[in-house]
């Protein structure tokens, strides 16, 4: 795959789609080899590799370098975590799998309201959806989380007088992120397991038709 030509929306919606659930790679992988690129051409197809290969570690990072900002500051901790929370479930798969948990949760609770939480059905046209499928999370629009997630979080960060630190934790966060993904070696590992789920995905496309 040659990565010069993907652009930063093919990226964006990649990073929308994929699995997010899998584990995050291994630290002796993720800081393995650092080789400066010789082009801009190859630091341009480095990074959008990188990022896409090591994002749940960009992500855990980034998370974990805001919470070292804000030890002092509980308020600002919940915060980050819904703001973090917010961000994740814009993937498919991270929301998917979000609202199977919470909905087997409430099962066990009260049958009857789970019950209710189920997405509402999509009319299927000779063996198509009959339009884009909707993400729904324990039967709401994904919006709706978003926005309640968000919301609270942005009281939160009001309320922690947090939001100068924030900044800067982020943009230290982003900075490492950017850093790492312009240094490190792509390895075979990572090229292979890009084509993989780059046929997990043309195969899906492939099953729903």
């Amino acid at each position: 795959m040659d990565w010069g030509n993907v652009t930063a929306e093919d990226l964006i919606n990649a990073l929308r789609e994929v699995d997010w659930s899998s584990p995050p790679r291994p630290l002796s992988e993720f800081f393995s080899r650092f080789t400066i690129p010789r082009s801009y051409a190859k630091w341009n197809s480095r990074i959008k590799c990188n990022l896409y290969y090591y994002r749940t570690n960009y992500f855990i990072m980034i998370v974990v370098i805001l919470a070292l900002g804000f030890l002092r500051r509980p308020f600002a901790i919940v915060a980050a975590i819904l703001t973090a929370l917010s961000i994740a479930i814009l993937n498919d798969s991270f929301a998917g799998s979000f609202s199977e948990k919470v909905t087997r949760s409430v099962r066990q609770m009260s049958p009857h309201l789970a019950a209710k939480m189920r997405p509402p059905h999509t009319p299927v046209i000779r063996g198509r959806p009959s339009a884009k499928r909707a993400t729904y999370i324990c039967g709401q629009p994904r919006w709706m989380f978003v926005l309640i997630f968000s919301t609270a979080g942005l009281i939160l960060w009001f309320l922690s007088c947090g939001l100068l630190t924030v900044l800067w934790t982020f943009v230290i966060g982003l900075f490492a992120t950017i850093l790492h993904a312009s240094f490190r070696t792509p390895n075979l590992k990572a090229r292979l397991n890009t084509f993989r789920e780059e046929f997990r995905a043309v195969w899906r496309n492939y099953s729903e038709l």
